[in-house]
């Protein structure tokens, strides 16, 4: 059985997607972390993110974070999905979703998985401003 789902893609991420992987019938929790581009950065106005990466290694790197978070965490599937490209106020740039047979283990699942893809996947975001730009998230 398949545990994990990752996709990064410059197409409109699916939350229903994400939700479908990773129900099962024995899992009593399902935790979401879905990530949005906000209007506001540090009291400056944003119009708009866009999301670089070296697509192969941000797979690989993705793939290493499910499969540490399933050894790490009582958990049942997960999946992470990643946007690329230019997106607008309001839209989706990462959904992640945690099934487990109990809520803790999802909760925790979900936003250990957040915070290490943040800390070691290769993708980089700009953020447009109303007057400039900069790029963030520079790493690894």
């Amino acid at each position: 059985m398949v545990k994990t789902s990752v996709k990064i893609t410059a197409q409109k991420l699916n939350l229903q997607d994400c939700y479908d992987f990773v129900q099962d019938a024995s899992c009593g929790g399902i935790a979401l972390f879905i990530g949005t581009v906000r209007n506001l950065t540090q009291g400056k106005e944003v119009v708009l993110l866009d999301f670089s990466t070296y697509k192969p290694m941000a797979i690989k790197e993705i793939q290493k974070i499910t499969v540490l978070t399933l050894a790490k965490f009582k958990i049942h599937k997960i999946a992470i999905h990643h946007a690329e490209g230019k997106l607008q106020i309001g839209a989706i740039p990462v959904i992640i979703a945690v099934s487990s047979a109990h809520r803790n283990a999802a909760f925790k699942a979900c936003q250990f998985a957040i915070d290490t893809l943040k800390e070691t996947v290769p993708i980089w975001k700009k953020e447009h401003f109303v007057d400039g730009q900069v790029w963030v998230n520079s790493h690894p």
